[in-house]
């Protein structure tokens, strides 16, 4: 056999054992399945290419050549699918918002090697004294090369886009296996533009995608000898893919082409084109290699600091890049990944993790961390329970600790506790106290540099300075919180206690008529008074379990096309027995609207009762509609007590908030939340003295795409 069979023999060899390697770490993740069965795929694919080098016929040669393009239609859509699951927490998102692209990806390449074969291949062409052939494509075969080369190019952007969120330890792990995986798609951008460019295919060009399929296997060997770096998990943005390198890259390549293909023709002493582009290929891959290394960061900080007398860290930019992160963050999951992150990038410590302390200063609970999933953290022997030991050391210490030769118990401890020590990028090193207000109220925990070196004074009191400054944040959601909780707290006191002060009062009533039972039995009037009574108690009860449970239910809005005349018609008519007063109505022409009436209707009838229930002897109630271009209104208007300018601005609209004296303040808050459900809005006027008017602003089409959802 000659050397190309065997380098094809060897790199489908080596792939497939990659393949097994993977699936043997975790054959039930499922992105270990997906580049498990990727590699599988290359190897297939690779073997078929070394029984296309050893065909004996042009007939034979055609047979394998057929069943490989077959093979290789599959492969874009497996890694299209490897590359938007690798490494992301919220993968199921991913993989649904690109279920389309995935499905397109795999059938169109597949059903034109099926079905358009005949127009895949046009000729063969074998010069005399060369050892190579060369296919010339037809117009399916040149569609085929282009998908291939544009699902490349967005394989490589996906794999870009994840890469860049990746920090620390996490970006140590993985760094070789997206060069690894890039190599492979970066070389077929290279050979199928080839192919676009000539029209044709030349059989060297599969001898450089069988050179660049090796090389990837050693990038992704070394990446799986750092640790696990298909078990990492990284939580993604839902922005696109933008501002990439891969674009640029892609572009520089095919002018560098194109100079290449000009230098072959006029210069004699480069003889072969593709061995110089593969040559050009391993050192593009050895300088990302470099370029990628965080060694060469920190080499190029301090470079800058000792000959050009600038200090290694720009402070301005570290506390600016600080407050942007954390200003607008509430919660302290995020603010802990913020800081944990921040810490990992400035300083260059791949291992940063952060571990906050409870009030009774007895538990340790994940915070965030560049090297472990929140699953992986509770594994851990110190988590919980388990960090007692570590917080009581840490309690009054105002400094980073660091580890390195100390014999305390706690220390050793600690060692033991830790359990976690999968490299040695990811052990701990520094201990870091978040204190506040004379609290600890959280530990950072820091791995060694990149160099393995300790951290310098300059880099200790930075740390120092980020710790106070995350402890001020922890301290401050901490208070919020509290404040949060003790104003529901204060919300159900008000509550208990509207619901109480009704209840006794019936409670009174319903103990007089138990009383007055045994006496008064026989007395006709007296029973017709006490099931009055007993069932108007029991009409009050379920009326304020009623509204009480408005505030947890969720609303959910049956629209129908309504007449908004006939609704409020209905409404009026429907409060009669309620109303002692004659209601004053203008009804004027409104089209349809997209309504929930049985919603509309409670809206209209709360507002009509709380009219009826501020009038004063005399009092007048108005209901007026109008259209006013894309909104239809309702005014519903009294003569009555109305309410304080003070009371409008701080009170309106809030549960609990009201001016009757046997209210709940749920009615409004009720309407509010009905009316904003609709997409529209309740306004209020009112003068102390001369009445209140409500405007209920509907709009005429629906605007919400998601009005038929819960809306809360």
């Amino acid at each position: 056999m000659d050397f190309n069979v065997w380098l094809a023999y060897i790199a489908a060899g080596v792939t497939l054992g990659i393949a097994i390697m993977a699936l043997y770490r975790d054959h039930r993740s499922f992105v270990h399945q997906v580049f498990s069965l990727g590699m599988i795929v290359f190897a297939l694919d690779t073997g078929l290419t070394g029984f296309v080098y050893q065909a004996s016929s042009v007939d034979d040669f055609l047979y394998w050549q057929r069943l490989r393009f077959g093979v290789a239609s599959v492969v874009p859509a497996i890694w299209l699918l490897f590359s938007i699951s690798f490494s992301r927490d919220n993968y199921r998102e991913q993989v649904s918002k690109w279920h389309w692209l995935l499905l397109t990806a795999l059938v169109l390449p597949v059903s034109i090697v099926i079905f358009f074969y005949d127009d895949f291949v046009s000729l063969i062409l074998a010069p005399r004294d060369m050892s190579t052939l060369y296919i010339r494509v037809g117009v399916a075969g040149n569609i085929w090369h282009l998908m291939w080369v544009v699902l490349s190019v967005l394989i490589l952007m996906n794999l870009e886009r994840t890469f860049r969120h990746a920090t620390g330890h996490m970006r140590w792990q993985t760094k070789f296996m997206f060069l690894g995986i890039g190599a492979v798609f970066g070389i077929h951008v290279l050979t199928d533009s080839q192919v676009l460019l000539y029209k044709g295919v030349d059989t060297d060009l599969t001898t450089v995608n069988l050179g660049a399929l090796l090389v990837a296997d050693a990038f992704i060997l070394r990446s799986f000898f750092r640790g696990k770096p298909l078990n990492v998990g990284i939580h993604l943005s839902h922005q696109f893919l933008y501002n990439s390198f891969t674009a640029l890259i892609v572009g520089i390549y095919f002018i560098a082409v194109g100079i290449i293909s000009w230098f072959s023709l006029h210069v004699e002493w480069i003889k072969n084109v593709n061995l110089l582009i593969f040559l050009l290929f391993i050192s593009v891959m050895g300088i990302a290699a470099f370029l990628l290394s965080d060694r060469l960061r920190l080499m190029r900080k301090r470079f800058i600091s000792r000959h050009f007398t600038r200090p290694q860290y720009d402070y301005q930019k570290i506390w600016a890049s600080f407050t942007d992160k954390t200003a607008s963050v509430t919660q302290s999951h995020d603010l802990c990944n913020a800081i944990v992150t921040m810490v990992s990038e400035t300083l260059e410590i791949l291992s940063v993790s952060i571990w906050l302390v409870d009030e009774k200063q007895e538990r340790l609970s994940f915070g965030g961390s560049t090297v472990f999933t929140k699953e992986q953290a509770e594994n851990l022997r110190f988590f919980g329970q388990g960090g007692a030991g570590l917080i009581r050391a840490m309690d009054g210490q105002n400094m980073p600790i660091d580890l390195e030769g100390r014999e305390d118990d706690w220390v050793a401890d600690l060692e033991h506790n830790y359990g976690f020590e999968e490299t040695k990028e990811s052990r701990i090193r520094y201990c870091v106290p978040l204190n506040a207000s004379g609290r600890l109220i959280g530990i950072m925990t820091l791995s060694e540099k990149v160099f393995y070196q300790p951290l310098t004074f300059e880099e200790t009191e930075l740390i120092k300075t980020i710790a106070d400054q995350a402890a001020a944040g922890f301290l401050n959601l901490r208070l919020a919180e509290s404040l949060r909780q003790a104003k529901e707290l204060e919300a159900f006191q008000a509550m208990s206690a509207f619901f109480m002060h009704d209840l006794k009062n019936l409670a009174s009533k319903l103990s007089l008529v138990t009383k007055n039972l045994p006496v008064h039995i026989d007395n006709p009037e007296f029973r017709e008074d006490a099931l009055r009574t007993i069932s108007q108690s029991v009409s009050k009860i379920n009326g304020m379990s009623s509204r009480l449970s408005l505030l947890s239910q969720k609303l959910d809005l049956n629209l129908k096309k309504t007449d908004l005349n006939d609704l409020v018609k209905k409404t009026i008519s429907d409060m009669k027995d309620y109303m002692k007063v004659a209601v004053t109505h203008e009804f004027n022409e409104v089209p349809p609207l997209p309504l929930d009436g049985e919603q509309i209707h409670k809206v209209l009838e709360n507002l009509l009762m709380n009219a009826y229930d501020a009038l004063g002897p005399g009092g007048e109630i108005t209901v007026v509609t109008n259209s006013n271009g894309n909104w239809a209104e309702i005014e519903v208007s009294d003569t009555g007590s109305g309410m304080s300018k003070e009371f409008m601005e701080k009170n309106l609209f809030r549960p609990f908030q009201t001016t009757k004296k046997q209210g709940m303040g749920i009615g409004l808050y009720h309407c509010k939340t009905i009316v904003e459900a609709h997409g529209g809005k309740i306004e209020a006027e009112s003068l102390e003295g001369e009445g209140t008017k409500f405007r209920i602003i509907l709009p005429v089409m629906t605007r919400n795409k998601n009005i038929n959802k819960e809306s809360k």
